[in-house]
Formats: structure tokens, C-alpha cells, sequence
């Protein structure tokens, strides 16, 4: 009876040895498991480098953006100012905007007119350059 138990002692011993040699070994679980995690590190890279080109295109938009938004409110302040300018038809005076710099067309009645247009155009904050290619039109 001793030695039967033994063998099962024996037995028992070998099979759990060979299970703990089994764990060392990945198997297909582990193995599965492991390219898992793989492909969803790659795909969260992938993730990350889209949302960080994203952005910077994002940046770039909105920047151009803020530029005409700019553009816009220069050109707006000219008008309003040639406006509240009795000696200037503002309906005569165009105003083109474009990265800050302006560029005055139409007509005015006298060189003091269109000299006055440029110099208040130039004023407005934002204004990098005046391109005044105004004609002077006299009074008939």
C-alpha cells in the first residue's frame, strides 16, 4: 500500500512539475493575448499621430482664420472712419484689405482728399502698408 501511494506521490509530483514547466511556455492564449496588445498600441499611436496632425491643421485654419477676421475689422475701421469724414464719399472709396496691408481704389475730388484717405487708413491699427490708387476726380 506504501508504495502505491507513493507512485501516486510520484505521479501527482510529476504532473504538477510539468504544469509549472507548462506556464514558462507561452501557449496560444498568451501568445494571442500578447498581439493584442500589440496591434492596440500601434493603433493608439496611429491615434495619436492623426489627432496631433489634426491639430496642427486646425492651427493653421484658425490662424488664417483670425488673418481674414483681421483683414475684415481693419477694412471695416477704415469705412467707418472715412464715414464719420465729411470731406470723404465713402460710397466713392473701396477698401481691400489683405494681410494687413490696404489698398484704397476709386475716386476722390482733390489730392488733399486722397492724401487725408491714405493717412487715415494708415492709422488704423493692424495697417502694415497703404497701396493708394486713388484717382483725384475734381469737382465740375
Amino acid at each position: 500500500m506504501k508504495a502505491a501511494q507513493s507512485f501516486k506521490l510520484i505521479g501527482v509530483s510529476l504532473i504538477f512539475a510539468a504544469g509549472l514547466v507548462a506556464c514558462d511556455k507561452p501557449g496560444p492564449a498568451e501568445t494571442a493575448g500578447k498581439n493584442i496588445d500589440r496591434t492596440m498600441d500601434q493603433a493608439g499611436q496611429k491615434i495619436n499621430d492623426t489627432v496631433e496632425k489634426v491639430e496642427v491643421k486646425m492651427g493653421e485654419q484658425g490662424n488664417k482664420a483670425g488673418v481674414a477676421m483681421d483683414d475684415a475689422g481693419i477694412t471695416a475701421k477704415i469705412k467707418a472712419a472715412y464715414f464719420a469724414e465729411s470731406g470723404l464719399k465713402t460710397l466713392q472709396i473701396s477698401v481691400d484689405t489683405v494681410k494687413g496691408e490696404v489698398t484704397l481704389s476709386g475716386s476722390v475730388n482733390s489730392q488733399a482728399n486722397s492724401d487725408l484717405a491714405q493717412a487715415m487708413a494708415g492709422a488704423v491699427a493692424g495697417v502694415s502698408r497703404v497701396h493708394n490708387q486713388l484717382v483725384v476726380m475734381p469737382k465740375k
